[in-house]
């Protein structure tokens, strides 16, 4: 779906929305697509699944496109991703989706529950922060931007393996290594750039969280050093004391930053198990 409504491509899977609930709504990390979960959903063929790619990814058009299309400035924004997914989301027919979001993913999904919590029948966040990005932090993903729009290219996410996948994986399972070393290297560099400048920009999103009205789920991989459990706890205690209840907070053994490649099985059990508590 790239027409000129603001809309992003969608893999869709499993039963009619309509017939089986309110659809799962995945947004992929940084820097790759709706591919990154395409292990989790083959667990789940009972739960219908809208995985979208981000603006400048995989299938989706560029910011820029999209931008044009939702009457938008196309500077570096997470909320012009977030009002993307809502427009797709009309398209589609949907009212309300459990929208679940990972890394980068989840910083859309903080977006949507800031601009568009109406549209939310339940919140997951997965291996991310409602915190801004320090100093340090946001000059880093400034001076990848530019590497990748100058000669590095895809090369400029090369070195990010060690800090996406957890110390177990990358000792035992070679093949998830070198899976992440193939889509980092397909990453296109226009979306590295702008994506980057987008999360650098973003601001704190806790208070967003702290009257949400729908279940919530917060999940990291135990071995995560970008999104740590003091990130999660963060989460969960502004998410706490809400009339939907406490967020459920899952910490996933063995697994990394990348809990939908790592441990793709419990990854998708809990999403499941969340999904069912939504609908």
């Amino acid at each position: 779906m790239t027409s000129d409504t603001g809309t992003l491509a969608v893999r869709r899977s499993g039963p009619r929305p309509d017939e089986a609930g309110p659809p799962l709504v995945l947004l992929h990390g940084f820097p790759f697509d709706a591919r990154m979960w395409d292990a989790v959903v083959a667990h789940i063929p009972q739960v219908p699944v809208l995985a979208l790619d981000a603006p400048g990814f995989g299938d989706s058009p560029s910011p820029q496109h999209v931008a044009r299309a939702l009457g938008r400035d196309a500077a570096p924004a997470l909320e012009l991703t977030a009002d993307a997914v809502v427009a797709t989301l009309d398209a589609e027919g949907v009212a309300r989706a459990v929208v679940g979001g990972l890394s980068m993913g989840g910083y859309v999904a903080l977006a949507i529950a800031e601009r568009n919590r109406s549209r939310l029948a339940g919140l997951a966040l997965l291996d991310t922060k409602a915190g801004e990005d320090g100093a340090a932090a946001r000059e880093n993903r400034l001076r990848m931007a530019a590497a990748a729009e100058g000669d590095a290219g895809a090369s400029a996410v090369a070195g990010m393996v060690e800090a996406l996948l957890g110390e177990t994986t990358r000792a035992e399972a070679p093949d998830v290594v070198a899976t992440l070393r193939t889509w980092l290297a397909a990453a296109p560099p226009a979306g590295i750039a702008w994506a980057q400048r987008a999360m650098a920009a973003r601001p704190d999103r806790h208070h967003a969280l702290v009257d949400l009205e729908v279940p919530a789920l917060v999940l990291r991989g135990v071995e995560d050093t970008v999104a740590t459990q003091e990130d999660a706890e963060s989460m969960a205690r502004a998410l706490s004391g809400r009339s939907a209840g406490a967020a459920e907070l899952v910490v996933v053994p063995r697994a990394g930053h990348m809990t939908a490649l790592e441990a793709s099985g419990a990854t998708a059990s809990a999403l499941a198990a969340f999904w069912r508590r939504c609908s």
